[in-house]
This record gives C-alpha cells, sequence and structure tokens, in this order.
C-alpha cells in the first residue's frame, strides 16, 4: 500500500460512529490496492482508520473467498452487504469483483457514506448504494456479508446489530467478520454460536495479525 505524502491527520475526537463528526473533515488522497487494482480514494478525519486501509480490514480482505463477477440471488442480481463501512474499502472491494451484483455500504457515520459515494463514483462503481442502516429495505436478502464490525459501540449495540444483519443471509451464503483477538473475537464467536438461528453456524476462518476472521453460514 502506498499513499500520497500528506501528513496523517491528528486523531479525531469524535467517535467513528458518531452520526455526524463534529470534527474538521482534512479531506485527503490515499493510495491503496482493492481487488488487485492499486485505486486512488478519498478519505477524512472523523471516520473509522481515516489515514490507512487497516490492519483488520487488510486480514478480512486477503481471507475471504473471490465474489462471482456476475453474483446472482433467488430473483436476479444478488445484494451484498459492507456492514460498517467507513471510507468503503470492503464495499469497493465487493463491488469491484462482483460489478453485476448490487453492494450495500452500510454505516452511520454520514460524512464516511459521503466518502464511500464519492470513492465509488471516482471508481465508476454504479453498483453501490452507500447508507443509513435504516434506509436498506427490510425485504432485501443479501448473498454475502463482509465486515469490519465497530467492536467498539458495545456488547449491547454489537449484538443487536450482528442478530439483525446476519438472519438476512441467503440460504447456501456466508458472512465473514474480522475482530481483534484481544477485543473479544473468541467470545463473540461462543456468543454468536449459542444465540443465532439453528439454520446459521459460525467457525473461525482465519488468524492472522492479531485478528480472527469468522465464517457465519446459513444452511442451504
Amino acid at each position: 500500500m502506498t499513499t500520497t505524502p500528506d501528513a496523517t491527520p491528528e486523531p479525531s475526537p469524535d467517535h467513528y460512529f458518531t452520526a455526524q463528526p463534529a470534527s474538521d473533515e482534512e479531506r485527503r488522497e490515499l493510495t491503496v490496492r482493492l481487488a488487485g487494482r492499486e485505486v486512488t480514494v478519498e478519505v477524512a478525519s472523523g471516520i473509522f482508520s481515516p489515514g490507512r486501509l487497516d490492519l483488520g480490514t487488510q486480514v478480512l480482505l486477503r481471507s475471504v473467498p473471490d465474489l462471482p463477477p456476475a453474483a446472482s440471488g433467488p430473483d436476479g442480481a444478488a445484494h451484498l452487504l459492507d456492514l460498517g463501512c467507513g471510507w468503503g474499502p470492503v464495499a469497493l472491494s465487493m463491488a469491484i469483483e462482483s460489478p453485476g451484483a448490487t453492494v450495500w455500504a452500510v454505516d452511520v457515520n454520514e460524512r464516511a457514506l459521503d466518502l464511500v459515494r464519492r470513492n465509488a463514483a471516482r471508481l465508476g462503481l454504479e453498483n453501490v448504494r452507500a447508507v443509513r442502516p435504516e434506509d436498506v429495505p427490510e425485504d432485501v436478502r443479501f448473498a454475502a456479508i463482509w465486515s469490519n464490525p465497530p467492536i467498539r459501540v458495545g456488547k449491547e449495540v454489537l449484538h443487536d446489530m450482528l442478530l439483525h444483519w446476519l438472519p438476512r443471509l441467503e440460504p447456501g451464503t456466508e458472512a465473514y467478520l474480522v475482530v481483534q483477538r484481544n477485543l473479544g473475537a473468541d467470545s463473540l464467536m461462543a456468543w454468536l454460536d449459542e444465540h443465532l438461528d439453528d439454520d446459521l453456524s459460525v467457525s473461525k476462518l482465519a488468524s492472522a495479525k492479531g485478528f480472527r476472521v469468522l465464517e457465519v453460514t446459513r444452511a442451504g
């Protein structure tokens, strides 16, 4: 990964899960490699990992299986989900790999959503929809979910979030969550195993750089 020579912005006082960050945006460009392509994107302060492609997301993107270019669901084009999208590295990777699918980039941070929209437009990715959670239609089901979830929102909020989204997997599909080991990856895996529906199973796909990648599979 390479970046522009600009200095890395100072840490923001905002939480990355703040809906309307109060800090100055301090926008800058970042050059990263996503889905085998070197791309230049726009980032800003007041969001998750504003100065780099964070290590957990790198581990996730190296671990997940490739998406088919023309991903499809039972009713036509597939829907894919990036839960907690930040400036968009996961959603953009999904959109590059599977241009025939609709990619939902979901976050509560309005600045992050604006960056995803701008970055998708910059890269010519017309299949990305960057929205708040409540703006995803309730009847949408997903052929894949990839997420670096916002662990620091607290267990109750995190658990509610995962119980809302993971059951929306299509039958026979998977979700992949990357979680730092010392922030409770193993305990989250045990919790999911206890609380998910019987047709959803959880296992450890990979472990690297202090992170676990959890795989949640919905029976076909």
